[in-house]
């Protein structure tokens, strides 16, 4: 389904099957389907309530599933009857492989960059200090952040606290990275400087799931593109396809509005 720039025998990183998401009496996502591969960058579009930072949240089980599965790696999440994970420490584990990065950073204001990045590896993995103190100065320095190791964030710009975001994503090493519109939140000038780590990180191989509405960016990027409407997938394909040859009349109004 999902259209590689990777070897097509490469093994799923991520499969999300019917999952179906209810808030009250609003079905928010009703049976959305797809996978990515390992190496895929799977970007996903759609008009704001289309379901799509649900989805993420979903997938990382900081929003829990209605129904539907989930599997991370080869292993399925194990679901009670009431859509709640059956193992919490499976769920621990399984977050641990899914890099998440916000919309509005959500680093901890009381703790340097160093100390942001270091927190999951040190206290949730078991990584020595020094160990990941190593690895973090080298996740900022490639995010362009070395000289800010001891700064706080609230003494940053927002597109420097949306790079430190990612290094702290980087630093469990994950099998999956999950980008919820990384870039909403930043002036137009900061912007740049975030899309080229993102980029970065494709370049290399990188496994990630990208909600965005940089439509420029997803179809450089992107190796396969999904457009959601009202919380189904109405459209899906390579971004040559969805970008220049959409069939969806939904999707082609769409395109007309953001671009």
């Amino acid at each position: 389904m999902t259209a590689n720039r990777t070897a097509g025998d490469q093994p799923a990183a991520i499969q999300i099957v019917d999952l179906h998401k209810s808030f009250g009496t609003v079905e928010v996502l009703k049976g959305v389907s797809l996978d990515a591969r390992k190496g895929d960058v799977v970007a996903i579009i759609g008009g704001s309530g289309s379901g799509k930072s649900t989805l993420l949240r979903c997938t990382n089980f900081l929003e829990m599933p209605s129904s539907g599965k989930i599997v991370v790696d080869g292993e399925e999440v194990a679901v009670a009857p009431d859509g709640r994970p059956a193992n919490r420490r499976q769920i621990e584990r399984i977050r641990s492989r899914l890099g998440m990065v916000f919309q509005s950073f959500n680093l901890w204001t009381h703790r340097t960059l160093l100390e942001n990045v270091i927190e999951v590896p040190v206290h949730v993995l078991g990584v020595s200090r020094d160990q990941a103190t190593e690895r973090a100065l080298e996740l900022l320095d490639r995010v362009g952040l070395r000289d800010k190791v001891e700064t706080y964030p609230a003494y940053l710009s927002g597109g420097q606290q949306q790079r430190a975001a990612i290094a702290r994503a980087l630093a469990v090493d994950p099998t999956v990275m999950l980008f919820d519109e990384p870039t909403s939140a930043l002036d137009p000038e900061l912007v740049g400087d975030v899309l080229r780590v993102i980029r970065d990180l494709a370049d290399e191989g990188r496994t990630m799931l990208l909600v965005t509405h940089e439509m420029k960016f997803a179809r450089e990027v992107a190796s396969h593109v999904v457009y959601l409407f009202e919380g189904r997938i109405e459209e899906q394909g390579p971004p040559e396809q969805i970008f220049s040859n959409p069939r969806s009349e939904r999707l082609q109004q769409f395109l007309q509005t953001v671009h």
